[in-house]
């Protein structure tokens, strides 16, 4: 897996704790703790990564561990190696063939998606009846 050309990367070996954030385009191959906010930007999670943070993102496209929820403005894009442990709010999701998540999904459309602050999350609510939907869309 190669990185996106213009993309800053953080390596395999590089290990952060806190806040990270930015206006550009991220490949993370490392090891992340704590929040990723890159509001107008996307970022990838490498086949290396072990990311445990909460992510405010325009999109994300996921190869490794992600343990956190994600917020995006467009596109999760879950790749055959990713495995997500979290709660995932975007425009767009897309999942690959044998990629594990663990977790809520809500789709939004437009504007929508973006007007959730980056501290909410998304919760369950009561057991779903055997005979609801798994997953809900929106209507065009």
């Amino acid at each position: 897996m190669k990185p996106a050309e213009g993309s800053t990367v953080i390596g395999k070996s590089v290990v952060i704790r806190g806040e990270l954030s930015g206006d550009e385009d991220l490949y993370i191959d490392g090891d992340i703790e704590g929040t990723i906010t890159l509001k107008g930007s996307g970022l990838t999670i490498g086949p290396n990564a072990r990311v445990r943070a909460n992510i405010t993102v325009r999109d994300v496209t996921v190869f490794g561990h992600l343990t956190g929820n994600v917020q995006a403005s467009g596109r999760v894009d879950l790749r055959q190696s990713a495995i997500v442990n979290g709660d995932i709010l975007a425009g767009r999701l897309c999942i690959e063939e044998s990629a594990v998540l663990k977790g809520n999904v809500e789709l939004k459309q437009g504007p929508e998606a973006q007007s959730k602050s980056s501290t909410s999350t998304v919760t369950s609510s009561a057991p779903v009846e055997a005979s609801a939907p798994l997953f809900t869309q929106p209507q065009a």
